[in-house]
């Protein structure tokens, strides 16, 4: 009686899967070739970030290697053009290469690929504090007291590995200017940071000992 009864219920089941099957046949297709279309869709899309990648990377590569100071300004426009590619690894290293050899004399022009990076770019976050840090550190013997603090807010105001560099940079910026008790009011700020970087606390101690003491 039991076997029978299970007889029963196994095929009542298969004749409503059938059954729903039978009646949802299109939408199961649909939703088959939904799937893989999205699959084939993400693979593709992928392959293209991936190759684009590359061609940026070679391209930058291929830059570099041939830079000399004969063709200075072509290699210029060229890491120009990939700044305006908003390339997470080589947007950044193209604007180092342009200042670290002084490729383009325009300031203004500078500053505008370090906002490109900074505003427009994908970054991780700290890698976005470390540009923000390097663009104080590019204008910090251009410009006034409150547009350097403005360039470094973001990164003050945050528990960024880069806060004690910028509060450093802003307190030689002070005492450069002979500004010495606005100079130790940031590196004592440094030393009192829980999380200073410990090379930074030791160059504020021996700045304050050495220079600013009472």
């Amino acid at each position: 009686m039991n076997e029978d009864l299970s007889i029963i219920n196994a095929n009542t089941r298969n004749e409503k899967i059938k059954n729903f099957v039978l009646n949802h046949k299109i939408k199961i297709i649909s939703g088959i070739i939904i799937l893989i279309i999205a699959i084939i869709v993400a693979f593709s899309y992928d392959k293209y970030l991936n190759d684009k990648k590359k061609e940026i990377s070679d391209n930058f590569n291929s830059i570099t290697i041939e830079y000399t100071e004969k063709n200075s300004e072509k290699t210029a426009r060229s890491l120009i053009e990939v700044i305006n590619k908003k390339d997470p690894t080589y947007s950044p290293l193209s604007l180092y290469f342009i200042i670290d050899n002084n490729l383009v004399s325009d300031t203004k022009l500078v500053n505008s690929l370090f906002d490109i990076l900074i505003i427009d770019t994908k970054l991780d976050n700290e890698i976005k504090n470390l540009i923000i840090y390097k663009k104080a550190l590019y204008n910090a013997d251009k410009v006034t007291e409150s547009d350097l603090l403005s360039i470094l807010k973001p990164i003050i105001n945050s528990k960024s590995v880069w806060k004690s560099h910028a509060m450093y940079l802003i307190g030689e910026y002070f005492y450069a200017k002979n500004e010495k008790q606005k100079a130790k009011e940031f590196f004592n700020q440094i030393i009192s940071l829980e999380d200073s970087n410990a090379n930074i606390r030791l160059q504020a101690e021996k700045r304050i000992n050495r220079d600013l003491g009472e």
